[in-house]
Parts: structure tokens; C-alpha cells; sequence
């Protein structure tokens, strides 16, 4: 794991080495905008590796603005305006391309690795060349307010669709896992105040998702989305529908493919997706919009005293 946050970066690593009994584990200080930085993080990596390889690479730095500074521009009629704050696509963009790039090199040369192939018997793989690219719900419609993040991620789905047609070529895998809004630091109070009455995805089901990327060597130029937990039943011409009552038929499901390579198919899915979770919303009425603006309001207080 690397971060540019060191303190907290360790004692997770550390947390999870004493949950897990996992001596290979390892933190590294990384500051994904700087070349350099990441170019020492892959070294680092490889010679940490007890194969001297890498077998999965997963571009997750990413940050969003607390204010509409992008859409609210101030002090423009200065002499000499300030320039927007790039940070956000410094970080979600250059430096998920700096990680893809090194990834690009490292991975062919994982030693005993063979090229990815959707074909293969998983069982019989040992060593993988994998690149797990981390979008958003923002890689696949507008989210108000947030021009820039939007950007960023609509650039790391079109990075996906480009090397998920020539990644092969290298014998590397890439999967995008697009995220809906996530119980983490980066939703801060007001963007938790707007979602009020809504539902949010459990980070739960991410790990789920990439973990299941991860172990399944099989899976190959695949995107899906994680969104909420949502009761749903699939009629008989494959289409799913939320199931507000008792049904024995229905499960409970949070990890969709999206199709994202084609078009058609992903605007497609974005409309039904949407639609479910809106109604949703609309089913935990006024009740679920009070106990949400509860939470925010907790959740701002408690970030103050931080």
C-alpha cells in the first residue's frame, strides 16, 4: 500500500498485518502526483515482493473538492486572475496515468507470469499481470457541482476503454470498477447533507468487487459498478427490477456489469440503474431524509474536533 499520508497509511498496514498474520504487507510514502515518487513506490514494491514481481497493480488515489470553486470562479476581474485549482485531476489523473504507465512496464516482466487470457483455468495460474483501474459513478454521468472530479474520472473510463483494447498486446489484464457514493472521508458533511434520503454503497462491496477482480485471473476487460444494496429480481428477459415487498425469488445485489465498452449498453444500464435507486429514496421518504441529516451534521461536528 502506498499513500502520501504516512501516519495513517502505517497503522493501517499494521492493523491489518496483526488481523491478517500477514507478514508481507508493506507501506510505502508515495505522492502519486510526482514521477519519481511512484517510479521509487514500483521499485520498492518489486524488491518487497516475495516473487520479485508484481502481480496487481490498483490506480485508487483520488481526492474531490469540498467547494464549487471550479463552477463558482472568484477574483476573475484582477489584473492578474489566479489560475482554477488543479489538485484534483493532479491527483485522479496524472497520477493514475503515471501508475498505468509504470504498470504498463513492470507487469510483463512479472517473472513466472504468462499473458492474460479469459480462457484460462484460474487454478492453474500462479503468477498475474493485472491492472485495476478505480472510476466512479462520476466515469459514467454528471455529478453537479463537480466539474472537475467528473473529468477526472470520465478521463480514467476512457483510459480503460483504450488499454482494455491493447493491454492484451502485453498479455496485461485492466478491469474499472466505477464506485456510487461511498460511506469514506472523501464524502464530507455538505455532499452528505445533499445525499440525505438517499442510500450510499458499502465499502464493503468495493473490496468485494476488486477482490473478486483480483483472485480470478479469468476476468478480463471487465467494468462494473458498485452501488447500494438493492432487493432485485431478474424477469425472464434478463432484466432486473426492484422488489419493494416479500419474494422468495428476489436477492439482494450491489456489484453490476456496465458494459462500459459499448456505448449502447452503458447508457442503458446508467438509466435503469438510476431508476432503481431513486426509487429507493422516494421509499424511505422524509424519515430517511431526517435520520441522514442527522448523520451529516454528526459527521461535521466530529470533523471539526479532528
Amino acid at each position: 500500500m502506498a499513500d502520501i499520508n504516512v501516519a495513517q497509511g502505517d497503522r493501517l498496514v499494521r492493523d491489518v498485518k496483526k488481523a491478517t498474520a500477514n507478514s508481507n504487507l508493506h507501506f510505502i510514502h508515495c505522492d502519486v502526483t510526482e514521477w519519481k515518487s511512484q517510479v521509487s513506490l514500483f521499485r520498492e514494491a518489486a524488491k518487497l515482493s516475495p516473487h520479485g514481481g508484481i502481480d496487481t497493480v490498483v490506480a485508487n488515489a483520488g481526492i474531490a473538492a469540498a467547494k464549487r470553486t471550479f463552477e463558482e470562479p472568484n477574483d476573475i476581474d484582477l489584473a492578474d486572475p489566479p489560475p482554477p485549482d488543479m489538485s484534483i485531476l493532479d491527483v485522479n489523473l496524472k497520477g493514475v496515468v503515471y501508475t498505468s504507465y509504470l504498470a504498463l512496464w513492470y507487469l510483463p516482466r512479472n517473472p513466472g507470469s504468462s499473458p492474460a487470457d479469459p480462457s484460462c483455468v484460474p487454478a492453474q495460474v500462479t503468477r498475474d499481470r493485472h491492472l485495476i483501474l478505480m472510476g466512479s459513478l462520476a466515469s459514467l454521468m454528471p455529478i453537479p457541482g463537480s466539474a472537475l472530479y467528473g473529468t477526472s474520472k470520465h478521463a480514467v473510463a476512457g483510459l480503460y476503454r483504450n488499454l482494455r483494447a491493447s493491454s492484451f498486446m502485453q498479455g496485461i489484464r485492466v478491469n474499472l470498477i466505477c464506485p456510487y457514493f461511498v460511506e469514506t472521508p472523501l464524502l464530507t458533511a455538505p455532499a452528505r447533507a445533499l445525499l440525505a434520503g438517499g442510500v450510499l454503497c458499502n465499502e464493503e462491496d468495493v473490496v468485494e468487487a476488486a477482490t473478486r477482480f483480483a483472485a480470478n485471473p479469468g476476468i478480463v476487460g471487465r467494468a462494473v459498478s458498485v452501488g447500494p444494496r438493492l432487493k432485485v429480481k431478474q424477469d425472464v428477459k434478463g432484466e432486473w427490477h426492484l422488489v419493494e415487498g416479500e419474494d422468495p425469488g428476489a436477492e439482494q445485489r450491489a456489484i453490476w456489469e456496465i458494459y462500459l465498452h459499448d456505448l449502447e449498453d452503458a447508457d442503458v444500464f446508467q438509466r435503469r440503474c438510476l431508476a432503481m435507486i431513486n426509487r429507493v429514496t422516494e421509499l424511505r421518504g422524509w424519515a430517511g431524509w431526517a435520520q441522514d441529516m442527522v448523520t451529516a451534521l454528526v459527521y461535521g461536528i466530529r470533523s471539526l474536533w479532528r
